[in-house]
């Protein structure tokens, strides 16, 4: 089955419509400089992940670039509903969607010349998560390395908005990948603390403890946020802390937390075992059950069940 015998449904600028109507103009501001924002949610058996908190936060993205979406968060919110229920009969095929909101600052005119659509350009679509390509990740653990690129300083742009303009953490992963294609890259900040990867924030485990990178110099993932309120439940204690190298080669257990991995556990850490080398830890283990309970889907089987 392909996008082109049966198209997934998008929302574009006020209308309903398949996918591959959805046309974006060259010179649309998020094409030419990266002037755009997005978020992204997840479906569990079709039904979305924290759907208010994503929005929330994508409203604060766009509140710091000062773009206005021409839309209200609860507007935003029944259009990616309806999106879920327009595509809800291709996802058994999927297993799950990533579904997101992407908004451009739009067309700027060229001299006199207007755009036939003035404003913003506004996106609401679906995707199949990749359950397949990161199988593997659940079977054998994630391997994380740290690029000689350090993440963008949040007194220049801050990593709390979620951007188009990503190419510093793909110009770091691909550092990461030349070396080793299967792994994950996680910045470092301009202090040397461990920083975030692409759409992932990590925890380490010290004593039966968490420990993540503070919010100031994260994209604050809701995932992130999860891993707290499970946390908390368990009675688990948890602190934002700067963390350098010699805490990563220290810990007990690690994991990345991301929108479509939601608790992974980490492997090997530059080349170095994590701790005594059980993947999932018993920690994260824990985190892992609750997580599955609190959503009702089994998404690490959910991985596994597309091992090639």
């Amino acid at each position: 089955m392909t996008t082109t015998d049966h198209p997934r449904i998008a929302w574009f600028n006020g209308e309903f419509m398949p996918e591959n109507r959805v046309l974006i103009p060259f010179r649309d501001r998020g094409w030419k400089y990266g002037d755009a924002a997005f978020d992204m949610t997840r479906t569990f058996n079709g039904h979305l992940f924290r759907l208010k908190e994503h929005i929330d936060r994508f409203y604060r993205s766009l509140r710091y670039l000062r773009v206005d979406p021409g839309i209200s968060p609860a507007e935003l919110t029944g259009v990616t509903e309806e999106i879920a229920a327009r595509n809800e009969h291709l996802r058994a095929a999927a297993g799950d969607w990533w579904i997101g909101q992407r908004v451009s600052r739009g067309v700027d005119p060229i001299g006199d010349e207007m755009p036939a659509h003035r404003g913003p350009n506004v996106v609401v679509e679906c995707t199949p998560l990749p359950l397949r390509a990161r199988a593997r990740m659940f079977r054998d653990g994630i391997d994380v390395w740290t690029p000689a690129e350090r993440r963008v300083a949040p007194d220049m742009l801050s990593p709390r908005a979620k951007t188009h303009n990503y190419l510093n953490m793909i110009v770091a992963e691909q550092s990461v990948k030349a070396h080793d294609p299967d792994g994950w890259a996680v910045l470092l900040d301009t202090n040397g603390n461990l920083c975030e990867g692409i759409g992932s924030n990590i925890f380490i485990v010290r004593d039966g403890r968490l420990f993540t990178p503070k919010e100031q110099y994260v994209l604050p993932g809701i995932s992130r946020q999860m891993t707290f309120d499970l946390a908390a439940k368990l009675a688990i204690p948890v602190a934002e802390a700067d963390m350098d190298l010699f805490d990563a080669a220290n810990a007990d257990e690690m994991f990345l937390t991301s929108t479509s991995l939601c608790i992974a556990g980490v492997r090997g850490f530059n080349g170095a075992e994590v701790g005594d080398g059980r993947v999932p830890g018993p920690v994260t283990k824990l985190l892992i059950d609750a997580y599955i309970a609190e959503v009702g889907c089994d998404f690490v089987k959910q991985y596994l069940d597309r091992l090639p």
